[in-house]
């Protein structure tokens, strides 16, 4: 420790990397803060769908029901109709009543013409008040679907406030689920960011000068010449050595870590645009078989599997866009960045 801040004393202390560092870390958190939260919102939302689809279907029931009691309104209004018609003749059988009871005091013909006269209409007003009768109950049987589907009004109403409710416990429930689990991302992040610092700080006092390894950004770049020959995807004894001290290093890492954060060491592959010759068809064959070599590399040097993920991105994300041989070299990469799992 002493020997690499002698080192970089003497060179000048370059702040640069560390803006770097901290800058994508922080552009990293922000990005996975914003999954989860559309990951909370794409669940709050199916929710409420669930909850909009039995808001709409107690709807279309009141609606219904709605109908139907408007029918039987109708109904009602026109068997009170007919009532208020059949008193009408009531009324009309009674006043030709009253008239022909007036006619049987002028005498005893006239009283029986009268009389016969009388019984005709009595025998008319039975009959209309058997048929008021009739419509009367059938007003009574209306009345009595009315206030039931009152009472059922009434229940959907109580239904639905209900399910309001439970819709705002839920909202809350939802709200506080979502800050709790900002908090512990934030608080994971933290860590790792923590621990992802003292990791390549430990790369950088140990490979940090040596040539054909450079820091990019939050990342460890191992020229593809120090680790393999030209169109292999075998570590050469030279890159071993290196590997070694990497492999330590990823190993002190992991007793450090506590074992509820996830984190995995992402390996990846890169070559240049060049056609590839020999034993693969491609360059992406040749950069996956590359990562996958530093990937089985360490696992044989102790490193648990859980914690390594090997890619290979062929010729399809370099660094310098130009034909020269140092940018193609540039571009033939293996890099290491340490990452949520």
């Amino acid at each position: 420790m002493a020997l690499g801040r002698a080192r970089r004393g003497a060179r000048g202390f370059d702040y640069w990397p560390g803006f770097v560092d901290a800058l994508s870390t922080m552009l990293l958190a922000m990005i996975f803060l914003l999954s989860v939260f559309m990951l909370a919102q794409f669940f709050l939302s199916r929710e409420v769908t669930g909850k909009d689809t039995a808001l709409l279907k107690l709807n279309r029931q009141i609606e219904e029901l709605t109908a139907l009691l408007a029918l039987e309104r109708a109904q009602t209004a026109d068997a009170r109709s007919s009532l208020s018609a059949l008193n009408v003749t009531l009324e009309t059988a009674r006043a030709d009543k009253a008239r022909l009871e007036g006619l049987l005091a002028t005498g005893a013909l006239a009283a029986a013409d009268a009389g016969g006269q009388a019984s005709a209409a009595t025998a008319a007003l039975d009959a209309e008040k058997q048929i008021s009768a009739r419509a009367q109950a059938q007003v009574d049987i209306l009345n009595q679907q009315i206030a039931a589907l009152r009472r059922q009004l009434a229940a959907l109403e109580d239904a639905l406030n209900a399910s309001e409710q439970r819709d705002r416990e839920s909202q809350t429930q939802i709200a506080d689920l979502g800050s709790r689990l900002n908090v512990a991302l934030a608080r994971t992040v933290q860590e790792l960011s923590r621990y992802r610092s003292d990791f390549f700080g430990r790369l950088r006092e140990i490979l940090g000068s040596r040539p054909g390894v450079r820091v990019v950004g939050d990342r460890f770049v191992f020229d593809s010449e120090v680790l393999f020959d030209s169109g292999r995807a075998e570590v050469k004894a030279a890159g071993k050595a290196q590997m070694d001290q990497l492999a330590g290093a990823i190993a002190d890492l992991e007793r450090e870590i506590p074992p509820e954060i996830p984190w995995v060491l992402r390996v990846d592959g890169h070559t240049d645009k060049r056609p590839v010759a020999g034993q693969f068809k491609s360059n992406w064959e040749l950069s996956s078989a590359r990562a996958i070599a530093v990937v089985q590399y360490l696992i044989a040097r102790g490193v648990s599997p859980q914690h390594l993920v090997a890619a290979g991105f062929g010729e399809f994300q370099p660094i310098d866009d130009g034909d020269g041989d140092e940018a193609l070299r540039k571009n033939r990469r293996i890099e290491l960045k340490l990452t949520e799992r």
